[in-house]
C-alpha cells in the first residue's frame, strides 16, 4: 500500500507528540506537583497538576476501576484510526489533514503520559476574574485547534470540484 498525499501530515503529529513531551517533561523535572506561579497576572498561570480523568480534570476523582483501561483504549484507538486515516487518503482538504494531524498528535501525546505515569500532566491554568479554565497541557491545545480547523473544513465543505465515472 502506498502512502496518500495526506500522509505527508504525519509528521506534524510526531511534532506535536515531541513538543509535548518537551514541554511537560520540563513542568515535571522543574516544578514539584501542585507547583503554581502567575504569568501574567488575573489571567495565566503555570501549573503542575496530574489528571487521572479526561478533558479539564471530568472524572479525575472516578473510582471506577476500568476507567484507567478504558481511557488507554480509547486513546490508542483515536490516534491509530487518524493516522490510518491520513496514511490511506482517506480525508480531503487541507484542512481536515492539519487538524487530524494535530488531534493525533495530542491524542499519541496524552496516551503517551497514561501509559507512563497513569495520569496527564497539566501546567496551564487560565482566568479571568471569578471564571477559571481547568489546568491543560500543549496536547490539548492541539485537539481542540485540531477540531476547529476539522470542523471549518467539515462546515465549508469540499470546494474542489468532483467527477463522475461516466
Amino acid at each position: 500500500m502506498r502512502a496518500a498525499p495526506s500522509a505527508r501530515w504525519l509528521w506534524l503529529a510526531l511534532a506535536v507528540l515531541a513538543a509535548d513531551r518537551a514541554t511537560k517533561y520540563a513542568v515535571e523535572r522543574f516544578t514539584t506537583e501542585n507547583f503554581r506561579r502567575e504569568l501574567i497576572p488575573e489571567f495565566a498561570a503555570l501549573v503542575h497538576s496530574r489528571n487521572t480523568g479526561i478533558a479539564f480534570g471530568w472524572f479525575a476523582d472516578s473510582e471506577v476501576p476500568w476507567l484507567s483501561a478504558t481511557l488507554l483504549l480509547v486513546s490508542f484507538a483515536v490516534v491509530f484510526l487518524l493516522a490510518w486515516l491520513l496514511f490511506a487518503g482517506r480525508v480531503s482538504g487541507a484542512l481536515a489533514q492539519v487538524g487530524l494531524a494535530l488531534i493525533a498528535g495530542g491524542a499519541a501525546g496524552n496516551l503517551l503520559d497514561r501509559l507512563l505515569y497513569r495520569a496527564v500532566t497539566d501546567f496551564l491554568e487560565l482566568h479571568a476574574g471569578r471564571f477559571y479554565w481547568p489546568a491543560f497541557n500543549l496536547a490539548d491545545s492541539a485537539i481542540t485547534v485540531g477540531a476547529v480547523l476539522a470542523g471549518i473544513e467539515i462546515i465549508r465543505g469540499d470546494s474542489r470540484p468532483t467527477t463522475t465515472p461516466g
